[in-house]
């Protein structure tokens, strides 16, 4: 059995469903309808996993504010692995999500085999999950660590020029 999975989704009744669904699976399931509580939520209490939706707003369906709560996750518990729930199947938007660091994409409506499954791989899994930032940053200084700190030698390994190479140390 795993920890505590917190929902967040504007719909109650895929709340309810998924508090059924979870219910063999995890000690707790919380759920929140509004992603304002997620924090206050993830600092009353130990989170193991957010099941993240990505549309909040009635007839919003770009994603963007679970690109934003996704970021905001990261930025206050980036051990904790999201992963986003969507009605609207949208490639450059799982890519998106992904760069920010989300574990896995699940789209509704969903298979409960298959949500449960990529549940428990995010979860099995958690400690070898790293983000495409943390990826990059690792193999840029793999790179220049290869060229003895030759910055210019490191930018052309890495098929960029010098100075993308210099504001991606920025982030460093």
């Amino acid at each position: 059995m795993y920890g505590t999975i917190l929902v967040v989704d504007d719909n109650a009744a895929i709340l309810t469903a998924m508090k059924y669904l979870m219910a063999d699976i995890f000690e707790e399931v919380l759920t929140t309808t509004q992603p304002d509580d997620i924090l206050k939520l993830m600092a009353q209490q130990s989170i193991d996993m957010v099941l993240l939706d990505m549309n909040f707003s009635l007839g919003v369906n770009s994603g963007q504010e679970g690109l934003f709560w996704l970021r905001v996750i990261r930025k206050h518990h980036p051990d904790v692995p999201v992963v986003l729930l969507t009605a609207y199947v949208d490639i450059s938007l799982a890519v998106k999500g992904l760069k920010n660091g989300a574990a896995d994409f699940i789209t509704k409506p969903w298979d409960n085999d298959d949500l449960l499954r990529k549940l428990k791989d995010v979860l099995d899994s958690a400690d070898e999950i790293a983000t495409l930032d943390e990826m990059e940053k690792d193999h840029i200084r793999r790179t220049i660590d290869r060229c003895h700190g030759n910055l210019t030698q490191a930018a052309e390994l890495l098929g960029i020029t010098r100075q993308t190479l210099y504001n991606k140390m920025k982030r460093l």
